[in-house]
């Protein structure tokens, strides 16, 4: 990789590369992938085991190396952090954020203008916290269907790619041998996507596969950006978080029912609030009723004005509803001008709220996890604002849920 010191940057990171691929290709990586509730490796965990002889030069530069393991690709050496990482998604964006390595991303998997007003919709809330994304690099071609093309890959030269290769394996005209050659002559992979739904991954990588929560694929990065301190520091954060919600939580029997539903074109695309998967990792704390609750609900599940009458849930939670191409102000609209829709409760009562993107990494879900809380439970934890769009609304800071200062403080590297 680049930033090694060394004057031999390239020989060093394709060295670093080929036994790593090689370990993926013979299977010996998957031995190595620690369970879900297993720390990650901490920065100087390789070098406690390999500096045995000082003035071993083999020992020396062994000692300058360190691990970092996630599911599926299992454990990965690193000889210096990552100056160039291409990523595919929000969560994995998110994440390079948080370890204060913004500036590395090269790339995502679609429009990075509207991606990366996604994120800015929140970072704007945190003092110093920028990205400047809008001339990235776009890795899927759009042209035809969800695809990546390998010589963008070549062309882009990453250090790392921050995307799970069982999901490149998924697109059409790739395969795992495909993704080994690009470790092998690129950068290595190092992503977990369908941990998000806890989907099934292609066949080939099945046995590898593991599913991680928001905070566990936050863990196991943090080792690759020698950033283990900001990890923790953020977790803490979180944990404040979590203890106010668990403290001012009424009753199960004095909760909501809540739909979680993409509404689009007359017809409601639901998602069972409590599925397991970091895509509800911001509704599952509240230990909502679902009001799909006994449904069997697939990404083809969707319910008419009728079906979701039936239903009848207290909030509706319309995902991608912050800084989106969803309007949830006119969503609210047109279901309170429908003769049926206009009887769900949630309309009538107004709590048709814009709920958190699925793809969300630990800035991300702090953030979208407060949101949450505010719209089931205003009473207990302050009133949603009104939004009609743009970025995370302000909020009067005695009525913040976390630590803003703190995270941004984290995200500057100040732990």
């Amino acid at each position: 990789m680049n930033g090694t010191g060394t004057s031999n940057t390239g020989s060093t990171r394709r060295g670093y590369l080929r036994r790593s691929a090689a370990a993926v290709a013979a299977g010996g990586l998957l031995a190595g992938c620690a369970g879900e509730d297993a720390p990650a490796n901490g920065a100087g965990s390789t070098a406690a085991g390999t500096a045995t002889d000082a003035a071993d030069a083999t020992a020396t530069d062994d000692a300058d190396t360190w691990n970092a393991s996630l599911a599926p690709v299992g454990e990965v050496t690193f000889e210096s952090e990552p100056e160039s990482v291409a990523v595919y998604d929000l969560l994995h964006a998110d994440l390079a954020v948080a370890y204060g390595r913004a500036d590395a991303v090269n790339s995502l998997g679609f429009d990075a203008a509207v991606d990366g007003a996604t994120l800015s919709a929140y970072y704007e809330r945190l003092d110093g916290v920028e990205t400047d994304w809008d001339d990235l690099a776009q890795l899927n071609d759009g042209n035809s269907g969800v695809n990546v093309d390998v010589e963008l890959l070549y062309e882009l030269d990453s250090d790392l790619h921050l995307i799970d290769p069982a999901l490149v394996t998924s697109f059409d005209g790739w395969g795992r041998e495909d993704t080994a050659e690009i470790a092998d002559n690129v950068g290595p992979w190092f992503g977990n996507y369908f941990s998000r739904t806890h989907g099934e991954p292609p066949s080939t990588w099945a046995d590898a596969y593991e599913y991680h929560t928001v905070w566990e694929t936050a863990e196991r990065v943090a080792p690759v950006f020698r950033a283990e301190d900001r990890y923790e520091a953020l977790a803490e954060v979180r944990a404040d978080l979590l203890a106010t919600i668990e403290e001012g939580l009424p009753p199960a029997s004095e909760r909501p029912t809540v739909a979680v539903a993409i509404f689009m074109d007359g017809t409601f695309y639901p998602t069972a609030a409590n599925a397991p998967g970091y895509a509800t990792a911001h509704v599952r704390p509240f230990g909502v009723e679902d009001a799909f609750a006994g449904e069997e609900i697939t990404f083809e599940t969707s319910y008419d004005y009728e079906a979701m009458l039936q239903f009848d849930p207290d909030v509706i939670l319309h995902p991608y509803g912050l800084a989106s191409y969803y309007s949830v102000p006119d969503v609210r609209t047109t279901l309170s001008e429908h003769a049926v829709g206009s009887e769900i409760t949630a309309v009538a009562e107004d709590r048709v709220y814009p709920s958190g993107n699925p793809m969300q990494g630990p800035i991300v879900n702090l953030f979208q996890t407060e949101m949450t809380a505010k719209q089931l439970f205003p009473e207990e934890f302050g009133a949603w604002p009104e939004y009609d769009g743009g970025s995370y609304p302000e909020i009067p800071a005695e009525e913040h849920l976390f630590d803003r200062d703190r995270v941004a403080e984290v995200v500057a590297g100040d732990v």
